[in-house]
C-alpha cells in the first residue's frame, strides 16, 4: 500500500512545538474550497465547514507539533548547541542529519557529539555541524532560536507498514483531515483543530477549545505499540500494529462517546484495542476541563519508535482510524444527553 500523497505531505513539513506555523500551508492546500481554516496566537489552525443541522458541534483534535530541536548558541568554533523542543531521547539525536528553517531558507547539518566514550548519550555533549569555519560564518547562515527537525522521510517497508519522522503526530492529523472531508458534504457540524505545542504539555488544545466550544471534542493521537521487543501489554493494554485503533478508557473520557466509538466499530467491522489509564497525556485531558467540560473521547495508531526518525505504523489501522471517526460523527444526535 502506498503512502497517500495527503499523509506523505504532512510527514515531510516542518513544524516542530512552537512552529507549527511550518506545515500550516499543507493542511490549507488539504480542505481548500471546503472548508474555512483560521490561526490564532497560540499557533493552533482551526478547520471548519459548519453544517446546518442541529447536531452537536464535533472537534475532532490532532496535534500539528511535532519533535524537534532549535539553536541554542553559536560557538566560537561555528559549531551549533541546541535544545529540545518536545521530549526525546539524545540517542535518537546523534548521527542523524538535520534540516534547520532559517529566514533565508533550509540549511543542512549534522548531529555530533563532543566525547568519544561509549558511555551514555547526555543531550549537552552533542552540537550540530553545518560546516561553518567559525562563528561568523555560521552566524551568516543561522540564528539562535532557528527551528530543525530530523532528515528522515517516509520509507515503505514490508506488509504495508511505514517508516519515518513526524507520524506523531501527522498520522491522526491526517486521519482528522481525511474524516472531515469524508464528512464535508453531509448536514453535521464539524470542526478540525491541528492544535499547537501538545508535546510541550498540550498547550494549545485547551486555548482552541475554549473558543471553538464544541459539544464533543474526538482526540486522535499515537499510542504505543505492544508488539515490540519492550512492549507490557500489561502497561494499558495490547496494541499491535494490524489490530486497529486503541479506543481509550478512563476517567477523562465520556463514557456514552466511548460507547459509541465502540458501537461504531461493530457495525463498521472495525477491530480495535482498549487503552487504559488514569490520564490519557494528550490534547483529550484538556478538552475535557475546558470551560464547564467538553464530553471527550480519544482514538490513537498504534506506532512503534514514538520520537524517533523510525516512527512506524500500519497504514490498513490509519484508514480503519477514518471509517471510525466518520461512523462515531454520524452517530452524534441532537440532544443527547452525554451527562454522566
Amino acid at each position: 500500500m502506498a503512502v497517500p500523497e495527503l499523509l506523505d505531505a504532512l510527514l515531510r513539513a516542518h513544524g516542530p512545538s512552537g512552529h507549527e506555523q511550518l506545515a500550516y500551508d499543507v493542511v490549507r492546500d488539504a480542505v481548500e474550497g471546503i472548508a474555512e481554516v483560521e490561526s490564532d496566537t497560540a499557533g493552533n489552525l482551526l478547520v471548519r465547514r459548519p453544517g446546518a443541522s442541529a447536531a452537536p458541534l464535533l472537534g475532532i483534535f490532532a496535534h500539528l507539533d511535532v519533535i524537534g530541536l532549535a539553536v541554542a548558541h553559536i560557538r566560537d568554533t561555528g559549531m551549533l548547541s541546541v535544545h529540545k523542543l518536545a521530549p526525546s531521547q539524545p540517542a535518537v539525536a546523534w548521527g542523524q542529519r538535520v534540516e534547520i528553517r532559517t529566514r533565508a531558507g533550509m540549511v543542512p547539518g549534522v548531529v555530533a557529539r563532543a566525547s568519544k566514550e561509549a558511555e551514555k548519550i547526555e543531550w549537552d555533549e552533542l552540537f550540530v555541524d553545518i560546516g561553518a569555519r567559525d562563528a561568523d560564518e555560521a552566524r551568516t547562515l543561522v540564528a539562535p532560536g532557528d527551528p530543525m527537525v530530523f532528515v528522515a522521510p517516509p520509507l515503505e517497508l514490508a506488509g504495508g507498514r511505514v517508516a519515518s519522522r513526524n507520524m506523531d503526530n501527522r498520522a491522526s492529523l491526517y486521519v482528522a483531515l481525511e474524516a472531515f472531508r469524508l464528512l464535508a458534504e453531509a448536514d453535521l457540524d464539524v470542526a478540525v483543530v491541528a492544535s499547537a505545542q501538545e508535546e510541550l504539555g498540550h498547550h494549545g488544545a485547551g486555548i482552541a477549545s475554549h473558543r471553538l466550544r464544541p459539544e464533543v471534542a474526538l482526540a486522535i493521537d499515537v499510542t504505543y505499540a505492544t508488539d515490540v521487543p519492550a512492549g507490557d501489554p500489561n502497561e494499558a493494554g495490547d496494541h499491535r500494529l494490524g489490530g486497529g485503533p486503541a479506543l481509550f478508557r478512563g476517567p477523562a473520557i465520556n463514557p456514552r462517546l466511548f460507547e459509541l466509538l465502540v458501537q461504531a466499530a461493530d457495525a463498521e467491522g472495525i477491530a480495535y484495542t482498549v487503552e487504559t489509564g488514569s490520564k490519557t497525556f494528550t490534547d483529550g485531558d484538556d478538552t475535557f476541563v475546558s470551560r464547564d467540560g467538553i464530553a471527550t473521547a480519544l482514538v490513537s495508531i498504534p506506532l512503534r519508535n514514538m520520537h524517533s526518525t523510525i516512527e512506524t505504523l500500519q497504514l490498513s489501522d490509519v484508514e480503519a482510524c477514518i471509517r471510525l471517526v466518520v461512523a462515531f460523527a454520524r452517530l452524534l444526535e441532537p440532544g443527547a444527553s452525554l451527562a454522566r
